[in-house]
């Protein structure tokens, strides 16, 4: 069974992938190394350990047979990445289907969380600052026009308290 990791997996059943994932962690470690070069093309790191190995080959054939993680999640796995707090704590409150609604100069704006975005007037924006730019003509922090986040830090500091 040697070859590219995660290659035609779309036709295999959930059995065989299982049995895949199962070969490889039986490996040797220099096995488990050869086998990621030819599936990512690329060295691997001298500082990752087999387990490691394992584990991402096994992420990739389910990721291949199954399909990956949502653009929500993605999103929040990128701010917890950046270490940005902020994004994390909002990412992990709107949930896909929610919406936002802002009164701005007597108009009322509904913005519906979307997986792949903010849907507003039919377009699908990446951030909420995009459209409270459209909005207003001016650059805005999206999630504090909407009211999703205090003005300054010391509000959220006490409202916290």
């Amino acid at each position: 069974m040697d070859c590219v990791v995660g290659e035609a997996v779309k036709s295999r059943t959930p059995d065989m992938i299982a049995a895949e994932i199962e070969w490889i962690s039986g490996l040797s470690f220099t096995r488990v190394r050869a086998l990621w070069r030819t599936t990512f093309r690329k060295e691997v790191a001298k500082d990752l350990s087999r387990n490691f190995l394992v584990r991402m080959l096994a992420w990739h054939i389910q990721q291949k047979a199954f399909g990956g993680h949502n653009a929500a999640t993605l999103r929040l796995l990128g701010a917890y990445g950046r270490h940005d707090s902020d994004k994390v704590e909002l990412f992990r409150r709107l949930k896909a289907g929610s919406s936002v609604v802002r009164e701005y100069q007597g108009v009322r704006y509904i913005v519906t969380i979307g997986d792949n975005g903010f849907i507003w007037q039919g377009s699908t924006y990446k951030s909420l600052s995009a459209i409270a730019r459209e909005i207003t003509g001016s650059k805005w922090n999206g999630p504090r026009f909407f009211g999703l986040r205090p003005r300054d830090r010391a509000t959220r500091t006490r409202n916290v308290s």
